[in-house]
């Protein structure tokens, strides 16, 4: 795996994937009731998750590509791809089927999206972004090290 990667362009995926959080965290209210309340502010919600999911699995298939891991048919052979060459943890899958499935219901149901189990996921889930952060930043961290050793 000593292809090269395009690291400052991953970061800056993680970067703006991390900012989506972040507003996601600053308005979102502490009870389903109040975020059925929100309105349009709901709304920025929606689309700043989805957006979120969008950068994760742009970094998935960047580092798919960069490191020449297959072609893959599907995101969930990307996700395949980066579990079985140790990228990301086999955890991560899981949280990886739940960010697709909730883009999906964000983006195809847009109208008939239940506010109350999205608030209930969001809350549960939103750690989520930080742990695939991390993973991703680790794997990077340990391959400049590797190719600053072998320099």
């Amino acid at each position: 795996m000593n292809e090269p990667i395009r690291s400052a362009a991953i970061r800056t995926k993680l970067q703006e994937m991390t900012e989506s959080i972040g507003m996601i965290r600053e308005h979102l209210p502490d009870s389903a009731d109040a975020f059925t309340r929100l309105g349009i502010v709901r709304d920025g919600i929606y689309k700043r998750a989805e957006y979120a999911i969008e950068n994760v699995f742009d970094v998935c298939a960047m580092l798919n590509t960069d490191l020449r891991l297959g072609v893959p048919g599907t995101d969930e052979d990307v996700v395949d791809h980066l579990i079985q060459h140790g990228v990301l943890s086999r955890e991560m899958l899981t949280d990886l089927k739940a960010m697709k499935g909730f883009r999906n219901i964000v983006v195809h149901r847009y109208g008939a999206i239940d506010a109350a189990l999205t608030f209930a996921i969001l809350q549960e889930h939103i750690g989520d972004f930080t742990r695939f952060r991390q993973e991703v930043e680790e794997f990077l961290c340990n391959r400049d090290a590797a190719a600053d050793d072998q320099a």
